[in-house]
């Protein structure tokens, strides 16, 4: 199973994402999308999981979306939160995949036998950050997970 996971896109969603999007079997959007639009975009590719981040709070279109969301992707189970501080300390010992955004800094690790999935912010370039996303190639005992760069390092 194909997932890409997105974040921070903060009403941008780069020629570049799309791009890289291509073949994907779903695609979660881990927050600050901006605008209803961006969904709209990506749902035109796969199917769409996605939660509110802080920058969504205040926005009506976006009083629907779950802060939390909870699911199984190809076996795994997974918790998809904006902000990684937002993760309950006493986390359901079945969950081995936790996806979050917010910090717009990419990062893949593993912490014993869960992995943790932030695929930094795939919108405006914000300080010297990368631009970025992640692909996860997810069998039933298995993530092979790697980033994407969208734009060159800034100079």
């Amino acid at each position: 199973m194909k997932t890409a996971v997105i974040s921070d896109t903060h009403n941008l969603l780069r020629s570049e994402a799309i791009g890289a999007l291509q073949g994907c079997d779903l695609i979660i959007h881990a927050g600050d999308i901006g605008n209803p639009d961006i969904l709209a975009q990506l749902s035109k590719i796969a199917p769409v999981h996605a939660v509110r981040g802080n920058n969504d709070l205040s926005s009506p279109w976006a009083k629907d979306l779950p802060d939390v969301l909870t699911c199984t992707l190809n076996g795994w189970h997974t918790l998809l939160i904006h902000d990684i501080a937002d993760v309950p300390a006493d986390l359901d010992p079945d969950i081995k995949l936790i996806i979050t955004g917010h910090s717009h800094k990419p990062r893949i690790e593993w912490r014993g036998d869960r992995l943790y999935v932030n695929p930094g912010s795939a919108g405006p370039r914000r300080f010297k950050l990368p631009v970025t996303l992640a692909i996860l190639e997810i069998q039933p005992d298995s993530i092979e997970p790697r980033l994407i760069s969208l734009l060159d390092p800034p100079a």
